[in-house]
């Protein structure tokens, strides 16, 4: 079955199952979940593991192999598998859905999994194993869900944070749950249980938001100049090199582009929308933006971004990165 993340202690309070799958990129929440899930297995007896990691080396049957292996002791065991990129493969589909079918006593199998692609979530393996036990898909958090996550931590660390300071941290680092983590046990060592003023989180809590060239374009589209100039930013600092930053806008440009045109032609919005992988999250943020953006001004964005191009490569004069800004104020409405 299908759990939120907030739902697995409660879950593993009531009895464990004999199959957990944790998926997403969201590394502290996931790592957090298996956690809970390995601490349940030991009080339940699962004395042994086995840690599997899917890469070049890794041998599905080697898998198989330790799922029919019987330990002489007749100790439970959890084995330990990871798939950081969320793909088993082919072989690997066939070996979790004959694990799944053939349920081994006394081993409960957990797998930690990068994010699932859309369509993944209906393949054999995975409603395999959440048919047998529990899957979980984790969701980065953001606006009141990240305030709340914040509180309940900030809560359990038995720290008390006066006014807004709760959403100062959140501007702070938002997208980066493990830097949340951080900064609190930074508070925690600073002030112990005191209560903390809104100043103190100001000059204590460093701004440690993950930014990605896909924030960026929502940010855009979505029309929050601001944001725009303080993600691009944080990307420059970070060191994300400018071909991908100008990949990403450039490839909006077109997508709006190729979408405006079939809609003009009369085409069915959800079936364009489909076909240019736009899917149901991000389909209101598209269709807000092609409102008042103009052909002709997403045009000139593409002329900007080969004006960046040219600067990446060193056969323009000029900062690539003052034109990338020029191309995200684009997405924005803004004339350039």
């Amino acid at each position: 079955m299908w759990l939120r993340v907030d739902q697995l202690a409660t879950a593993l309070a009531k009895n464990l199952s004999p199959v957990y799958f944790v998926s997403g990129d969201e590394p502290l929440q996931v790592g957090e979940a298996a956690d809970a899930v390995r601490l349940a297995a030991k009080n339940a007896g699962y004395e042994s593991r086995e840690v599997f990691t899917v890469d070049n080396s890794f041998s599905w049957a080697d898998f198989l192999q330790a799922s029919d292996s019987i330990s002489i002791f007749s100790d439970k065991k959890v084995i330990d598998l990871r798939i950081p990129n969320g793909k088993p493969g082919m072989e690997g589909s066939k070996a979790l859905v004959s694990f799944c079918e053939r349920l081994p006593e006394d081993i409960l199998l957990l797998i930690t999994a990068g994010k699932l692609e859309k369509s993944s979530k209906k393949s054999k393996w995975v409603t395999a194993l959440e048919k047998q036990g529990v899957a979980i898909q984790v969701w980065p958090l953001e606006g009141k869900g990240l305030v709340q996550w914040l509180q309940q931590r900030i809560q359990r660390r038995g720290l008390k944070i006066e006014g807004a300071g709760v959403n100062i941290i959140a501007s702070r680092v938002e997208g980066n749950l493990l830097a949340a983590s951080q900064e609190i046990e930074k508070l925690y060592v600073l002030y112990g249980q005191a209560s903390i003023t809104e100043q103190q989180v100001q000059d204590a809590v460093a701004d440690g938001s993950r930014y990605d060239v896909f924030n960026l374009v929502d940010a855009a589209l979505s029309g929050r100049v601001d944001r725009v100039i303080k993600i691009l930013t944080g990307l420059q600092h970070e060191g994300i090199a400018a071909p991908v930053v100008l990949w990403a806008l450039a490839r909006e440009l077109r997508t709006l582009i190729h979408i405006q045109k079939r809609l003009d032609e009369g085409q069915q919005q959800k079936s364009v929308l489909m076909k240019h992988q736009v899917w149901d999250k991000r389909q209101a943020l598209v269709m807000n933006a092609l409102k008042k953006l103009k052909q002709k001004n997403l045009m000139a964005g593409l002329l900007v971004a080969a004006q960046a191009d040219r600067q990446i490569k060193g056969v323009q004069q000029g900062d690539c990165w003052d034109s990338l800004l020029r191309v995200a104020l684009v997405l924005a409405g803004k004339e350039v």
